[in-house]
C-alpha cells in the first residue's frame, strides 16, 4: 500500500487537493507540499488548519521546490518519503516532476498534458509529444503515473469509459463543459490566464471520421440543454482528453465544446487580434523584452481571487452514442458543482474543486492498490466505477441520464 503524498504546486487546485488529502490522510497518510514560493504553501496549509480539515492527526508540511529541476523534486520526494506524488503545478512541469517519480519510484498524478512554453498546438495525439515517450520506461521501473486526472482531462474520460461500457460499440463522445457561474469581474480567468489562453489561441483539433480535423476557435457553436444549468452556448475547442479518447476509441468521432459568454469571446477577441496572447517576446520602445500573455496574466485577477465572490454552478459530462442490443443507445454522464459550496468548504472556487478532487481520488485508489497499475495509463483506461465511488464521497458525485440529454436522470450506480 503507498501511503505519504507530495503536492506540486500552490494554486486554487493544490488548495483543494491540500484539504482533500487532509480530509482522507488516514488513507494518504503524510501531506507535503511545495512550490517555488513558500509562502504560498504555507498559506494552503493554514487554511486547512483553519477549517480543521485533518481527519487524524499527521504531518502537514511545506517545502520550497524548483519544479523545473528534476533532481530537486526527485530529493524532495526521497527526503519526504512521498510514495504518491499529485503535480498540479503549470503544466510546463509535468515531465521533470514525472522524471523524478521515474527516478525515485513514486507514484506520478497530473491533471493536464505538458506544455512547452515556447510552442502552441503542436501535432495531435499531443500526449504523443511528451509523456506518452516515457510509457515504456514507467512499465519496465513499475511506475504507475496516471495521466490527466483532475476533471476534464481526467473524470470525463471515466464517464466516456462507463458509457462505452455500456454499449456493443460506440460511435461519438460529446464532451460539454459549461461554467453557468459568476464571480462578478470585469474579465477574468478560472485558472491560469496564461495556460488558459494558451488553450484557445491555437488550432482547434478534433477527431471524426477515424482522422483529425481542424477548426478555428469559436467558428462551432451549439445551445446544449443540459441538467440544472439549463439551455448553454458552448463552442467546438481543443483540449487534452481529445488526444488519449481518440487513441484509445479510434472509431469514435470524438469532440469537446466549452461554454462561452459573448463578453468573454470579445474581450479574447481584442487582446488576440492586439497581438497581447503571444507567447512570443517583443521589445518595448524602451528596449525592455516582454512577453505579451506574461504582461496580461499579469493584470488580470488571481484565480484564486474569485473564490468568495463566486455564485452560480458548473456541469460537464459526456453525452456518448453508440449502439446497444442492435439499436441506438446515448447516455448523457455528468456532475453539477456549486460555487458557493466549494468555497464553504475548502475556500475555493468550483472550478479548482472540480479540478483538484479527482486526483485526490486517484491517490486514494493508487493507495489502495486499485490503480496502483505499475505502468503509464490514461484515466480510460482504468476502472471507473471505484473512481466515481470514491467521488461520490469525497464531493463530485455522479449522474447520469439514460437516453441522452432529457432522458431519465439517475445516480449512475441507481
Amino acid at each position: 500500500m503507498k501511503r505519504n503524498v507530495l503536492i506540486i504546486g500552490a494554486g486554487g487546485v493544490a488548495q483543494v487537493v491540500a484539504h482533500k488529502c487532509a480530509q482522507n490522510n488516514d488513507v494518504l497518510g503524510d501531506i507535503h507540499i511545495a512550490s517555488r514560493t513558500l509562502s504560498k504553501c504555507e498559506a494552503i496549509l493554514e487554511s486547512v488548519r483553519e477549517k480543521a480539515a485533518m481527519k487524524q492527526q499527521g504531518v502537514l508540511k511545506a517545502h520550497q521546490v524548483d519544479a523545473m529541476d528534476s533532481g530537486a523534486v526527485a530529493a524532495l520526494i526521497r527526503e519526504t518519503g512521498a510514495q504518491i506524488v499529485i503535480n498540479v503545478g503549470s503544466a510546463f512541469v509535468n515531465m521533470t516532476v514525472l522524471d523524478a517519480c521515474i527516478d525515485t519510484g513514486a507514484a506520478y498524478i497530473d491533471t493536464a498534458i505538458h506544455e512547452d512554453p515556447t510552442k502552441i498546438c503542436e501535432t495531435p495525439p499531443w500526449y504523443g509529444n511528451y509523456e506518452w515517450k516515457k510509457r515504456d520506461l514507467c512499465a519496465e521501473k513499475g511506475v504507475t503515473a496516471i495521466l490527466g486526472a483532475g476533471f476534464d482531462p481526467g473524470v470525463v474520460n471515466a464517464f466516456a469509459r462507463f458509457a462505452i461500457d455500456m454499449m456493443d460499440e460506440v460511435k461519438s463522445i460529446d464532451i460539454v463543459d459549461i461554467n453557468a457561474g459568476s464571480h462578478g469581474k470585469y474579465f477574468a480567468t478560472n485558472f491560469d490566464p496564461e495556460i488558459n489562453f494558451r488553450e484557445f489561441t491555437g488550432v482547434v483539433y478534433y477527431w471524426e471520421d477515424q482522422q483529425w480535423k481542424e477548426k478555428k476557435m469559436f467558428e462551432t457553436g451549439h445551445d446544449w440543454d443540459l441538467p440544472v444549468v439549463g439551455t448553454q452556448r458552448a463552442y467546438q475547442s481543443g483540449h487534452d482528453e481529445v488526444h488519449s479518447l481518440a487513441t484509445n476509441y479510434p472509431q469514435a468521432d470524438v469532440r469537446f465544446w466549452m461554454g462561452f459568454g459573448e463578453h468573454y469571446i470579445n474581450v479574447f477577441t481584442v487582446l488576440q487580434n492586439l497581438g497581447l496572447l503571444s507567447e512570443q517576446p517583443v521589445k518595448t520602445a524602451e528596449g525592455q523584452e516582454v512577453v505579451p500573455l506574461k504582461v496580461v496574466k499579469a493584470v488580470l485577477p488571481d484565480p484564486s481571487s474569485l473564490a468568495p465572490n463566486y455564485e452560480g454552478k458548473t456541469c460537464i459530462g459526456d453525452l456518448v452514442k453508440g449502439t446497444k442490443d442492435g439499436e441506438d443507445f446515448e447516455v448523457f454522464v455528468y456532475n453539477v458543482a456549486d460555487h458557493k459550496e466549494a468555497y464553504n468548504e475548502v475556500g475555493s472556487q468550483g472550478i479548482s474543486y472540480t479540478a483538484g478532487v479527482p486526483p485526490v481520488a486517484a491517490a486514494m485508489l493508487i493507495a489502495s492498490g486499485d490503480w496502483d497499475a505499475g505502468t503509464m495509463k490514461n484515466v480510460e483506461e482504468l476502472d471507473p466505477k471505484p473512481f466515481f465511488t470514491i467521488l461520490d464521497k469525497i464531493g463530485l458525485p455522479t449522474r447520469m441520464q439514460i437516453g441522452g440529454l432529457g432522458g431519465e436522470d439517475k445516480p449512475w450506480n441507481g
